[in-house]
Parts: C-alpha cells; sequence; structure tokens
C-alpha cells in the first residue's frame, strides 16, 4: 500500500498551467497531464523560497561568482551525504548538467572520437557525442527481471582503440538502477583498461528510495578520481532546475583545464538565484528530502501496483532511485506507445528519445491525485484498446 503523506505540500497541487512551465506548456489548450520532463509538480522547500525572496529583496543582480558560503555547503553536502572530502579547486560551477555532458565530449579526444554509453539513456547523452563530432557507441543494457543490468560482454564488444569516453548515469535515467560498488569497481577497471575518461552524471544521486547508499564513482579510489568527471547539481533533488545552477567535480588538473578550455566562450554564468538557492537547499533541504522520499516511495508503490495489476500489456522496472518509471509497452496495433496514451489524456516521455521505441517514462513526481488520475486514463485506454471491436 502506498505510504500516506508526510509533507502537506506534496498532496496539494500547484497550478502550473498558463505559466512559463514547459512541462504543463506542452499541451496547452488540451485536456493531457504532463508526466514526461523530469521536474517535479512540488514546490520547492520553504528555506530555500525564503532565501530566494531575501536575495530579489536585494534588487541587484549583476553577474554573481559563488560566495565562500555557497562553496562551503556544497562541500559539506558532499562530506555528510558521502565521506566526500572535496578540494574547492575541483570545482566548476555550469549553468545546467546538459551544459556539463556538451562541454565533457568537446574536452575528452577530438573530433571522430568514440563516447561510449549504455542504453536506454536520457536523450543528452546521445546527441551531446554528436554535437561534438564524436561516434556514439551504444551500449544496451541487458533485461534481467524487474531490473537492468549492466551487459559486460557487450561492453567489451562495443569499445575500441577509437573510445576516449564513457558517459554513465548514476543513478540511471531512466531505467532506476543504483549502481553497487562491485558494478562501479568493475566499471573502473575497465575505463583503466581502456585508458577512458568516466563521465559520471550523478544529479539524481539524492532521490534513493530505498535503503541502498549511494557512492559517487570518484570515491572509489584516487585512481578512479583521476579519470572520472562527476556532474552534480541540486536541481532535481530540490526541484530546482529552472534556476539553471550545476557543477562537476574534476580532480585532476589536466582534465580539469581542458574542461575548462571547452567551456570558454561556449557557456553562461550561472545566476545571482540558482547560487543562492543551491546554498539554501544543501544548507536547510535535508528535512525536506527525507520527507520527498517518503511520499516518492508511496507513488512509485502505486505505480508499480497499479501496472501490474491492472494495466495489461505493459511491464514496469523497479526503480530503485529517481521519481521516474520506465515502462514497456507491448500493445496489439499500437506502433507510437506515447501518442497513444497522449490521445488518451496522459503525456508520457517517448522511448525513442532514449534509445528505445516501444518504451515510455512516466515520471511520477506529483501529488498522488494527479497520478492516480494519470493511471486510471492509462487504465481506460487500455481497457478500451482490449475491448472487442464491433461488427461493421
Amino acid at each position: 500500500m502506498p505510504e500516506p503523506s508526510f509533507h502537506p505540500c506534496f498532496d496539494t497541487p500547484v497550478e502550473r498551467r498558463d505559466t512559463d512551465s514547459q512541462k504543463w506548456q506542452k499541451y496547452a489548450g488540451r485536456d493531457v497531464l504532463p508526466m514526461w520532463v523530469a521536474d517535479m509538480d512540488f514546490r520547492s522547500p520553504e528555506p530555500v523560497l525564503e532565501a530566494l525572496r531575501e536575495r530579489v529583496g536585494h534588487g541587484v543582480f549583476g553577474y554573481a561568482r559563488p560566495t565562500p558560503q555557497t562553496i562551503e555547503a556544497v562541500l559539506a553536502w558532499l562530506d555528510q551525504r558521502y565521506g566526500w572530502s572535496i578540494d574547492p579547486e575541483w570545482l566548476v560551477w555550469l549553468p545546467g548538467l546538459g551544459v556539463g555532458l556538451n562541454l565533457v565530449c568537446r574536452a575528452v579526444g577530438r573530433p571522430g572520437d568514440g563516447v561510449l554509453t549504455f542504453t536506454p539513456i536520457y536523450p543528452p547523452f546521445l546527441l551531446a557525442p554528436e554535437w561534438a563530432g564524436r561516434e556514439v557507441q551504444q551500449v544496451p543494457l541487458a533485461e534481467k527481471g524487474h531490473r537492468y543490468e549492466i551487459d559486460w560482454e557487450a561492453l567489451e564488444a562495443a569499445v575500441s582503440p577509437r573510445s576516449r569516453l564513457l558517459l554513465f548515469c548514476h543513478p540511471h535515467n531512466p531505467v532506476g538502477r543504483t549502481w553497487t560498488r562491485p558494478d562501479l569497481e568493475r566499471l573502473a577497471a575497465f575505463c583503466a583498461r581502456h585508458d577512458l575518461v568516466l563521465c559520471s552524471d550523478e544529479v539524481h544521486c539524492d532521490l534513493v528510495l530505498d535503503n541502498a547508499r549511494h557512492l559517487p564513482a570518484a570515491c572509489l579510489d584516487p585512481q578512479t578520481a583521476a579519470r572520472t568527471i562527476t556532474l552534480m547539481a541540486a536541481s532535481k533533488t530540490f526541484n530546482l532546475a529552472g534556476l539553471a545552477a550545476a557543477f562537476a567535480i574534476i580532480p585532476d588538473a589536466t582534465l580539469r583545464r581542458s574542461f575548462l578550455q571547452a567551456a570558454r566562450g561556449v557557456t553562461s554564468e550561472v545566476t545571482p538565484l540558482g547560487y543562492t538557492g543551491t546554498e539554501a537547499a544543501f544548507l536547510h533541504g535535508e528535512s525536506w528530502r527525507g520527507d520527498l522520499l517518503r511520499y516518492l516511495r508511496g507513488n512509485r508503490d502505486l505505480v508499480l501496483a497499479a501496472i501490474r495489476n491492472r494495466l495489461p500489456g505493459l511491464t514496469v522496472y523497479d526503480p530503485e532511485a529517481t521519481y521516474l518509471a520506465w515502462i514497456k509497452a507491448e500493445l496489439p496495433g499500437v506502433d507510437d506507445p506515447a501518442a497513444f496514451f497522449e490521445a488518451a489524456g496522459i503525456g508520457l516521455s517517448d522511448g525513442r528519445y532514449f534509445g528505445a521505441p516501444g518504451f515510455v517514462r512516466l515520471n511520477f513526481g506529483c501529488p498522488r491525485s494527479t497520478l492516480e488520475e494519470g493511471l486510471r486514463r492509462m487504465e481506460r485506454a487500455l481497457h478500451a484498446l482490449a475491448a472487442p471491436r464491433p461488427i461493421s
């Protein structure tokens, strides 16, 4: 059974229609519930909102750099959550994780080199290498029951002398895996053997839903840290994506210089509100995050139960982290499941953009009443699909 609400704001819908919300604008004027792009329909923590109000009250919004207090908030969060003690010089601030992926692809290797990544995967992992003139070397994950595993034989088969970089999603979007220490150790050994830079996108690291503890890839050992670029942000955890603030952690000075060189003249500055929101979230957001995880677990369990008991033709994989459910749709006569469900009033992410046609991704980071209505719409559509058609 879903857990009860632990925080009243999560059950209270926030009206996002007729606002600047990309998520809701997509279906403006239509009766479609948007459950696609990865932002939540929850208000951010009140301490973050209060810090933003105070910063707005200052009234001056010139070009910004992080204050010592902002940097200390990041360092303290990493130390308290993961026991990861980092040097402030390792931090490179970014206006978003998508920017980080693109910069990594430009900073490592040369045009024509290969970039390995596991599919299905968040679309920028497939697009950023191409935009940098690199070749995407896709490695399909292996389905094992209700979860995915790394296919190590496929990985060895995909690597080539031109491979220079491995883009890794940890935890994984969209399949929701939290990779284990043995997974990371084996992956690190693979990268060392083939002299690959490892880019570990860990933006969902603070959204582990079960008892597992996230282990940053760079925390394995100093040798792995020296070849790893870690991408992080407060954005997904605290619903701050629109503030456009993220950071890379790059311990190796040579790799960091290459990254900074790739960024010259290309990236924009992080905004004053981005720094303010990040600092406040890391300093004062932990209690809210605990409530959020309890609520998301209830939503996750509701999705799993509904799909496995009431939604024929769908297979869902257990999300161990994130607020995203990855769903295989095997529906008779339906070639485009995203369009099928959109016609039924629920907007899901199309698996084709993740390298997996025939799949959809559902965002359950919303009030439970919204999620329940979305699942009801899916159920009605599937039952209508299965109903006998009248003979004409």
